[in-house]
């Protein structure tokens, strides 16, 4: 039996789920109160700069090994792949497509998780009910928005807003494709390390974007307003240090469909907080698409709590 790698407690992963699950939950709405004093792309370097400073100095401080190539390198690739292009990606097609149209493309991300995770391909293709839950959670989020997209359908420019659907699923596949890179090649296991540089890495990525569209200068940061300065202040220290750095934790100790499905809770917890504090109203159809979402994540849960059999004599 392999036993080189410490298993972590219940506990703290329980803490990194509910972190990921409700923190990245509850940005939607923050990014649009951000957005609404903000430049997306200034916005997307702002945040993360400052984040990666952050923790850079935490790291310091802890005495972690921090500038080592062999330790920053695959911390780069991973910034550029997550947090640069998949989170890029929407941020600049939410300028053209409605958020519930975004959102229900990026819960796409988890197939992919399945898809590109070549060295467990035989385990999880094998797994009926992890698959099965898979597509049960991304039906959960179809049906979670589905009167949002029959609203907005109709409005939607063919050419221009197609482009920024393939771009989105581009995004996904970058996400996905960054995170099982983040798990097979850190070399450090420390996740405040990692994360320090793969945001780093991301907000120096998004200054050319910034440079380009005249964000820079057209950026006046007396003139924003107070409510876009708090919401980016919980990005930052909510959105970016705290969840980002339980995902990245979690990608090394769970596997990654079982991290994936953050992808079908998040959509659930920013309806639920427009319920209780943006006075939203809920429909039937929506609440069938929030039961059938939770009832996903236990589809793919679903083989940690059955019996195992007889696998002693395979070691």
């Amino acid at each position: 039996m392999q036993t080189s790698v410490k298993t972590p407690s219940t506990l703290m992963v329980v803490l990194a789920f509910a972190t990921v699950y409700i923190v990245w939950g509850s940005t939607y709405f923050f990014i649009q109160r951000a957005l609404e004093g903000f430049p997306p792309f200034f916005l997307g370097a702002f945040r993360f700069i400052i984040a990666g400073l952050l923790m850079l100095g935490w790291s310091l401080a802890q005495g972690e090994e921090v500038f080592s190539w062999k330790v920053m390198k695959p911390a780069l690739i991973t910034g550029l792949l997550l947090l640069f292009v998949g989170n890029g990606v929407v941020i600049w097609v939410e300028q053209f497509l409605p958020s519930a149209m975004v959102a229900i493309m990026v819960s796409s991300s988890p197939l992919w998780f399945v898809l590109l995770d070549k060295p467990k391909w035989s385990e999880n293709l094998s797994n009926k009910s992890t698959i099965l839950g898979l597509l049960v959670g991304f039906a959960g989020v179809i049906l979670l928005f589905y009167e949002k997209i029959m609203a907005t359908i109709s409005s939607l420019n063919s050419g221009r807003d197609l482009f920024a659907m393939v771009l989105v699923v581009i995004g996904s596949m970058a996400w996905a494709g960054g995170s099982l890179y983040s798990k097979y090649n850190s070399v450090s296991n420390s996740a405040t390390v990692n994360s320090t540089w793969q945001m780093l890495a991301a907000g120096v990525a998004f200054i050319p974007g910034a440079l380009f569209s005249g964000e820079f200068s057209s950026v006046q940061l007396s003139e924003i307003p107070l409510n876009a300065w708090l919401a980016t202040g919980y990005l930052i220290l909510f959105g970016s240090i705290a969840a980002f750095s339980a995902y990245v934790w979690l990608l090394k100790v769970q596997p990654a469909t079982k991290v994936s499905t953050y992808a079908y809770v998040n959509p659930v917890v920013a309806v639920l907080l427009g319920i209780f504090f943006a006075h939203e109203t809920i429909t039937p159809l929506q609440i069938s698409g929030l039961i059938v979402i939770l009832g996903s994540v236990l589809l793919i849960n679903l083989h940690k709590y059955r019996k195992p059999k007889q696998v002693a004599a395979t070691c």
